[in-house]
């Protein structure tokens, strides 16, 4: 499997939806670590976005992966990146 970098963009405007489905949104997050399929996560300090890195088995299995979050199910985020990611030096097994 591989690993994708997933970068999330926000936007001040949606900022109340998030709120409304940060838990719902963490609790997904957490559930899915646990799995092994998020292996780390968390929000930028300045409140642009967000990064998850994942293990998924193509790039059309991680954006069908990442339509399970609830953030993107209630249209909170307003911009997804993903890419493939190389891990050189670091904790995660390949």
């Amino acid at each position: 499997m591989a690993i994708f970098a997933v970068h999330y963009t926000y936007e001040p405007a949606k900022a109340a939806v998030r709120d409304e489905y940060r838990p719902l949104h963490r609790e997904w997050l957490g559930e899915e670590f646990r799995a092994g399929n998020v292996l780390t996560c968390g929000p930028y300090p300045d409140g642009t976005g967000a990064l998850i890195l994942i293990r998924a088995d193509s790039l059309d299995g991680a954006e069908a992966f990442l339509a399970n979050d609830p953030f993107n199910a209630h249209r909170a985020v307003d911009g997804v990146r993903v890419v493939e990611w190389t891990q050189v030096y670091g904790p995660f097994d390949s």
